[in-house]
């Protein structure tokens, strides 16, 4: 018996996340959870996170593992508030010290380890984790950041921003440590198993083809259709097509808040006076007002 596979998405994000559990034992894992947040008004709760924990209680599952593909530039982790529920521990790829290494200085992040340590498991390619009779694969899949990974989970890879659906393309890759070609490199990997092998997105945005959210295809779909690496495009194209469209694209609207949370394994910044939490937004100051006085730019 494979496993159970619940897709949860966020439509403020165009975020899915996922509970996949084990029939025969009730282990399960959670994959990219969200936490709700506006940034607007700075508010955050933990609606989309109750919505898996409730399904979790439901079935009587037992939450082994929570799995981060990558640090998300685009929502906030609900990680911390998942493991303070269940206590499964907090896993994401081993080269996520890279990524903490790129933007500590940006948020003069003084305490962060950048060696990971703010989360509990550290996974290497290759390595394989129980999930009650199931076993998940980590597949080390960089390109849209240095510690990118895939879960594979029998006949299901959990691909975070590798690949969208084939209308959609692929990712980004002109984030700090991300490449074009290695990002090429990393889904010929994925497309190089079995056909019939489902994916899984992270993400998805519709299309002028497709108007429902959808997040689920095949190895063979992908091969066939994805309109930027389908069979018969070569690495030179693709890093070309790629970048030229990087340098078009608007920076993710939750970049900044986002990853200065999810370096930190989606832990929110400390309280400070009042019992206040505080993110920080680097500016970053056009010609004329370097060397003016803020009070009288």
């Amino acid at each position: 018996m494979g496993a159970e596979i619940s897709a949860y998405f966020d439509a403020p994000t165009n975020t899915i996340s996922y509970l996949v559990s084990d029939p025969s034992s009730g282990a399960a894992a959670v994959i990219d959870p969200v936490l709700d947040y506006v940034h607007a008004n700075g508010r955050a709760w933990a609606a989309s996170a109750q919505r898996i924990l409730a399904d979790i209680q439901a079935k009587e599952l037992n939450v082994e593992w929570i799995l981060e593909t990558h640090a998300h530039a685009d929502h906030l982790s609900a990680a911390p508030y998942i493991r303070a529920k269940t206590g499964a521990p907090i896993a994401i790829g081993a080269q996520i010290g890279k990524v903490q290494a790129h933007f500590a200085p940006l948020f003069a992040c003084d305490d962060l380890s950048c060696a990971g340590t703010e989360f509990d498991r550290l996974l290497a390619d290759g390595e394989t984790l129980r999930l009650g009779t199931l076993d998940i694969e980590v597949l080390h899949t960089p390109g849209h950041t240095e510690a990118c990974v895939s879960y594979r989970i029998g006949d299901a890879v959990f691909v975070g921003d590798t690949l969208f659906m084939p209308e959609c393309g692929t990712a980004r890759a002109d984030f700090p440590g991300g490449d074009a070609a290695t990002l090429y490199r990393s889904i010929r990997r994925i497309l190089a198993l079995p056909p019939e092998t489902r994916l899984f997105m992270c993400h998805d945005y519709k299309s002028p083809e497709r108007q429902e959210f959808a997040w689920e295809t095949t190895v063979a779909d992908q091969r066939e259709r994805n309109i930027h690496i389908r069979d018969g495009v070569s690495e030179e194209a693709f890093v070309e097509m790629r970048t030229a469209r990087d340098v078009t694209l608007a920076v993710p609207a939750l970049l900044l808040p986002a990853i200065q949370v999810n370096i930190r394994a989606g832990r929110l910044p400390a309280a400070r006076e009042g019992q206040r939490r505080f993110l920080q937004i680097p500016l970053t100051l056009a010609a004329e007002l370097e060397g003016v006085d803020p009070g009288t730019a």
